[in-house]
This record gives structure tokens, C-alpha cells and sequence, in this order.
């Protein structure tokens, strides 16, 4: 008698406001010992300190991004400050192959468009407990200006809103970002278990 075979690995698409603790999330996520990785991105930007081809980004020039664009090698793509950015299949495919999760970081504009060619993504939202928690983040931050930071809230609450229409809210307790590990390795858990589920096709 063969046992059954282990569930497939995710692909997450985790998306949420400035400041919400997407990152720290990520990073916890990986401390604690659940098997996730952020794939390494494509980018038109400059290598720094510490940065490593192929394990943080992908260095390319203007004309190799836009050969992968072309050629439909990049799930998504942006550009932020004058450079290019994209996720490409290669990065998911390595990270599912290993059996493990993988985790797009993206707006929610990103993960909008991410519906249409990753359809069996699980999509995840992580939201503040609210505007105002995510106010007093934002300030206690002191990186950034009081018009600055009202235009990021004003945004935040517009990105939450579209989120909520085909994402899994998770809200992120201020101060307790283990419980907010606990809901998602809960979630997780149950998305593996579900009847059928297979390898999201990348």
C-alpha cells in the first residue's frame, strides 16, 4: 500500500499597504521554519552590496528585460524610479520544483494583473488592524513627511478596499506578528489540504 503523495507547494501572492509588514512577515515566516522563498525578480537597477545574481535579482540591461517581456518569461512587471522590475517563471518553477512555497510580493495592481496568469494562486492580503494603527507605524517610521505619509494612507485604504475582492484578508496585530504567522500557517494548511489541489501551472 503507497502512502499518499505530499501535497503540492503554493504560490502566494501576498500583496498589502506601505508599511503593513510584508517583509517582516516573509522574514518571520522563514525563521520559524516554514518552507517559503521569495523568487529572485529581473531588474534594469544597479547590483548592491550584498546583492547576489540569480538569489536576490536577475541584473540585466534595458534590452534583455524587454526580451523576457516579449518572449512571456515574466509573470509581472513594474517600474519603479526609472527601473525595471519582473518576476520571472524560472524563479517560481526553481522554488515549486524544491518543494517549496513561494511568495510574490506585489501591489495590488500587480496582484490584479497576477490573477489573470496565476489562477491557481493563493492570494493573500495583509491589512493593518487599521488606518489609524498603520498612521502611527507610518510616523513612528520618521522617514518620510506628514503629506507624504496622508498620500500613503489615502492610498492604503483605496489598495485594501480592491484587495478585499479576491484576496484572504489577514490582519496584521500590531506587536504580535507571531499571531499573524499562526493565521497563515493556519491558512496554508488548509489550502494544501484541499481536495485536488495541484501544482499551480507557472
Amino acid at each position: 500500500m503507497t502512502s499518499d503523495p505530499s501535497p503540492p507547494p503554493l504560490v502566494i501572492v501576498l500583496t498589502g499597504p506601505s508599511g503593513v509588514g510584508k517583509d517582516a512577515l516573509v522574514d518571520r515566516l522563514v525563521e520559524v521554519g516554514v518552507p517559503v522563498e521569495r523568487p529572485a525578480t529581473m531588474t534594469t537597477r544597479a547590483p548592491r552590496a550584498g546583492e547576489l545574481e540569480g538569489v536576490h535579482h536577475y541584473f540585466v540591461d534595458r534590452p534583455e528585460f524587454q526580451r523576457n517581456l516579449d518572449a512571456g518569461e515574466l509573470l509581472e512587471n513594474a517600474e519603479v524610479y526609472g527601473n525595471l522590475y519582473g518576476v520571472p517563471r524560472k524563479s517560481v518553477r526553481a522554488a515549486l520544483a524544491s518543494g517549496r512555497h513561494v511568495v510574490i510580493r506585489v501591489d495590488v495592481q500587480g496582484a490584479e494583473s497576477l490573477r489573470a496568469v496565476l489562477p491557481g494562486a493563493l492570494f493573500v492580503s495583509l491589512e493593518p488592524e487599521s488606518i489609524e494603527v498603520l498612521r502611527a507605524h507610518l510616523v513612528a517610521r520618521a522617514t518620510e513627511p506628514d503629506d507624504v505619509i496622508a498620500r500613503r494612507l489615502a492610498i492604503a485604504a483605496d489598495e485594501i478596499e480592491r484587495a478585499r475582492a479576491f484576496c484572504v484578508p489577514i490582519t496584521n496585530v500590531e506587536g504580535n506578528l507571531d499571531a499573524t504567522v499562526t493565521a497563515v500557517r493556519n491558512l496554508l494548511a488548509l489550502e494544501q489540504g484541499r481536495p485536488g489541489r495541484e501544482m499551480v501551472a507557472v
